[in-house]
């Protein structure tokens, strides 16, 4: 349910649908990561890094060390790496050799042996799929995932680009459009959409109450505040009933929103509130929108 200034109207089956999760017998709630106030999973040279997860993703948000490394070896498929701030530098080595990336940059890196060097101290978060399952483990919520969640298909990758998966790199800095929903960068695992920021609290009268049949999202918080909230269907079967939620969430947090969950988020804090939303492998109806996904012609659509 979208308001009709919102370039999500135009999406295909963006209407409200009275049984939207009805076909669903049964559900699970939503997943948070609070970042800030709680002990990393890691503490080392390279700086601290907390890590959480969903069924088909892991996020490590770090907070880095000039000079620190991280390092993955025998990576098995693409990962990706978000830079927020424009101050902060990498230096990143693949099999093809190492490359200066500067800041409030989404960055792609091909499966096998690579390493990113902080070139400054900063931030940065790295998103992989269950198939790192060093990562996978150490996630602080790795015990909800222990079975699969029955209404997240499993993982498929999308088709790699014509001239093969290696290192490519896209500056967050791109002109405002409203016709385009943020910023939207794709590979062959994940989605990234870097929002708009929002200054000041967002109007109760102009909320986006959705849902997703099949795919989970994961909302990333960088800075300010947010609630975000769910509702699960009535169903004929009172057994899966859940209770709304609203989770009020500080920076930097994660919450994993399961679908076919009805949700919307408002932010709360006075100042900038930054959200990134994640998707993996990437949204379709987002992809089927000319001109959404700004780096389109570099990773192919699935055939069909």
């Amino acid at each position: 349910m979208y308001t009709a200034n919102d370039p999500r109207s135009t999406l295909a089956g963006s209407g409200a649908k009275p049984e939207a999760g009805w076909v669903h017998s049964s559900f699970f709630g939503s997943q948070l990561a609070l970042f800030y106030g709680t002990e990393p999973q890691v503490r080392g040279a390279a700086g601290e890094t907390w890590i959480a997860r969903g069924q088909n993703f892991v996020l490590a948000y770090s907070k880095a060390v000039a000079g620190g490394s991280f390092v993955r070896s025998a990576q098995p498929d693409e990962y990706a790496l978000i830079i927020p701030d424009a101050e902060t530098r990498v230096e990143i080595t693949t099999a093809t050799g190492t490359e200066m990336v500067p800041g409030y940059s989404v960055v792609f890196v091909p499966p096998g042996d690579s390493s990113i060097r902080m070139l400054t101290s900063g931030t940065i978060i790295r998103l992989l799929t269950p198939k790192s399952a060093d990562m996978a483990e150490a996630a602080s919520n790795a015990d909800a995932f222990r079975q699969a969640h029955p209404n997240v298909p499993p993982f498929q990758p999308w088709p790699e680009p014509a001239g093969g998966l290696k290192l490519r790199w896209y500056s967050l800095d791109v002109p405002e459009d409203p016709s385009r929903f943020g910023r939207i960068y794709r590979c062959t695992t994940f989605m990234i959409n870097f929002l708009t920021p929002r200054n000041g609290p967002r109007a109760r009268d102009n909320v986006s109450p959705h849902h997703h049949d099949d795919f989970e999202q994961c909302s990333l918080a960088l800075t300010g505040a947010f609630t975000h909230h769910l509702r699960w269907p009535w169903t004929t079967n009172m057994n899966v009933w859940r209770e709304d939620e609203h989770l009020y969430c500080e920076s930097p947090s994660v919450c994993v929103i399961p679908p076919p969950s009805i949700h919307t988020t408002t932010a709360e804090g006075p100042g900038v509130n930054q959200l990134v939303d994640i998707f993996a492998p990437p949204r379709l109806d987002f992809s089927a929108k000319p001109g959404w996904v700004l780096n389109a012609d570099d990773y192919p659509m699935p055939e069909g």
